[in-house]
């Protein structure tokens, strides 16, 4: 099988089942963004395993975060009460909860939060920090695409969290460095 399915010349795509919209479309930009989070997760995962003292759990983390934003890709590529949408893993307060449940374990590493701080530290940190802003993004397209259809609300909460466990995966990797934050300093301080 070619990987060119010629199909999209016309600037439309099929979402799971048998339906196709414009590449545009509002349900397009939300899973898109989230495929674009799911490759910034692998450039962080990429960093992690390049450094000196590759972290074994954050490795595993990350892996799960990756397979789990397939599963909010699948779910935003299929409309709701589709006849696809029973063959898919739709997430749900579970998924959120273990979701709250890595961000507490990952909290106690890090330094305690006094306000904004400079994204960045050392490479892996630093791919954590676009990644938490590619997620926000995310969240922000997941917003439009609930304005006008109907989503899984797990999806959105799913997204909110997934910014904080990178912002915060993030400050734990420097702690576990030995790499200090830099804070934000405010116009007439710096």
């Amino acid at each position: 099988m070619k990987l060119y399915t010629k199909t999209g010349d016309d600037g439309s795509t099929g979402l799971y089942g048998p339906e196709r919209v414009s590449k545009t479309h509002v349900r397009v930009e939300a899973y898109g963004t989230v495929d674009e989070l799911n490759s910034a997760v692998g450039l962080a995962r990429a960093h992690n395993a390049a450094s000196e003292s590759p972290d074994g759990e954050l490795e595993a983390d990350l892996e799960y975060l990756q397979n789990a934003l397939f599963d909010v890709g699948a779910d935003l590529a299929t409309r709701q009460g589709s006849v696809s949408a029973s063959k898919i893993s739709r997430l749900d307060d579970q998924d959120v909860a273990h979701m709250e449940a890595m961000i507490d374990r990952y909290q106690e590493v890090a330094p305690v939060f006094r306000g904004f701080v400079h994204p960045g530290g050392t490479l892996t940190a630093a791919a954590l920090h676009i990644a938490r802003t590619v997620a926000r993004r995310a969240e922000r397209e997941v917003i439009r695409l609930a304005e006008v259809e109907e989503i899984n609300p797990a999806v959105l909460v799913y997204l909110n969290r997934t910014s904080d466990l990178l912002f915060v995966m993030a400050r734990a990797v420097n702690q576990r460095s030995g790499v200090s934050e830099h804070a934000w300093l405010v116009k007439g301080r710096r």
